[in-house]
């Protein structure tokens, strides 16, 4: 026992000692970057960087404009949003400075990356607890042949659950059919366990009558993104892997996000993008129908006024809301559309409120812009200047009376995934240069040893 703990100690200081010298080696790059830059142009790289920035608000506020106008001044602004990075690297160009830009910038990409690297493999990574899961008896499995493009046939799906003793429903696509009912009558009849193939609008409505019914819930990656089963760790390149969880299953106790008296198990979407999905020419044509809709639904021109609040913060008027069955990561754009848990026993909550063209702009800063406001609460009320709202659940496009009340439900699903799976994809924190910093000369990322944010409002 000591060698094994003389040899656990060994790994663990080793693996901190390479997380410094990661961290120095980020911070050396960095400075490899800016001292290039220095080098080639002297004081003339403060110009150079206030063009650059110059150009990158340009085009963000470029892209407002395109999106939140009609007509000629769309085009135009298109256009600009084309032709301003191109004339900033004309301009590097014209001055004998774009191959040292553009170095100085590879530099600094890589020194984000080994500084990511640094920091990912210095934080705690949160795990969901699992315990082992007996066979069940009798599986209940609904399947959508139309979902993901026909993944259910594609991956023989229907035929692989029953060798492994599932009964299955397939959905008959001319025809609609409550899967809400379908499970309940199942579970009525004896099911011990229920399972879909479908996409997440699909999976949230029997997910609701497994956690209502106490069962364990199966999910099969068969829609088109598998947002849920991402975040579950499933595999989502073949479907028919899912499948073990019926034979050499675990159990992870998860939270279910609860709209009104209904399930959901990815977002509840409010304001713009809700008002876009409800219109029928949506599903045929959603890039010119988003373009159509967008510059009335930006300016606030239609739509209802939307109020949030979500313990003792109030977001006024936002054009768009998203609530979360646990918050998303959103510190790196690789991560966006990623949950680290979903056993946090919080919502996530993202307001944006752009009013003009230098908001737009001040996106770019990410969790800092004054038009992004991001929380986590356990229950949000979304209240509106009209009786009823658009909203979007899991894809599905519903309206609902106001206020509309959004909470979390800790620890309500009992989800059977397979023992083998990928896992989740990894997760990169935000480059801290402070963070890694101190990770380099002190060994800790934090001055307090720890950097936990409180996701309860």
């Amino acid at each position: 026992m000591r060698k094994v703990g003389r040899a656990s100690g060994t790994a663990d200081r080793s693996g901190a000692a390479g997380q410094r010298w990661a961290a120095r080696l980020a911070l050396l790059v960095a400075a490899g970057a800016i001292a290039l830059l220095l080098t080639a142009a002297g004081v003339k790289s403060i110009a150079l960087l206030l063009v650059g920035l110059a150009g990158v608000g340009a085009t963000a506020a470029a892209l407002w404009w395109a999106l939140s106008r009609r007509g000629l001044i769309r085009a135009l602004a298109a256009v600009l949003a084309l032709l301003t990075p191109a004339a900033v690297l004309l301009a590097y160009s014209t001055v004998g400075m774009l191959w040292p830009v553009l170095s100085a910038l590879a530099l600094w990409a890589v020194a984000a990356l080994i500084g990511r690297a640094a920091l990912a493999a210095d934080a705690d990574r949160p795990r969901t607890e699992h315990r082992p899961a007996p066979k069940a008896e009798a599986p209940f499995l609904i399947m959508n042949p139309r979902s993901g493009g026909g993944k259910v046939g594609r991956f023989d799906l229907v035929a692989k659950a029953r060798e492994r003793g599932a009964e299955v429903a397939v959905l008959d696509p001319a025809h609609h059919q409550d899967v809400g009912e379908l499970a309940r009558r199942a579970v009525a009849e004896g099911a011990d366990l229920l399972g879909v193939a479908g996409g997440d609008g699909t999976q949230a409505l029997v997910a609701g009558v497994a956690a209502e019914r106490g069962l364990p819930f199966v999910v099969i990656s068969a829609g088109t993104r598998n947002h849920f089963a991402m975040d579950l760790g499933l595999d989502r390149e073949d479907p028919s892997a899912c499948l073990d969880a019926l034979t050499d299953g675990v159990e992870l106790r998860i939270d279910l996000g609860l709209i009104g008296e209904r399930v959901f198990v990815n977002t509840a979407s409010f304001g713009a993008y809700a008002m876009v999905v409800q219109s029928p020419a949506y599903r045929d044509d959603k890039v010119r129908t988003i373009l159509r809709e967008l510059p009335d639904l930006l300016t606030r021109d239609v739509g209802p006024r939307l109020t949030v609040r979500a313990g003792h913060v109030s977001i006024d008027a936002p054009q768009g809301v998203l609530i979360s069955n646990n918050p998303y990561q959103l510190g790196d754009a690789a991560g966006l559309g990623r949950r680290l848990r979903l056993d946090s026993g919080a919502l996530g909550v993202l307001g944006v409120s752009v009013d003009n063209a230098a908001q737009a702009a001040g996106l770019l800063r990410g969790q800092q812009a004054r038009g992004l406001t991001e929380l986590a609460a356990t229950e949000v009320v979304i209240d509106a200047d009209a009786p009823d709202i658009p909203v979007g659940v899991d894809g599905e496009a519903l309206l609902l009376p106001t206020p509309v009340v959004c909470r979390i439900l800790p620890g309500a699903l009992r989800v059977r995934v397979p023992r083998e799976r990928p896992g989740v994809p990894g997760s990169r924190p935000p480059v801290d240069w402070r963070a890694l910093r101190r990770l380099a000369f002190t060994g800790s990322r934090t001055s307090r040893g720890h950097d936990r944010p409180d996701w309860r409002t």
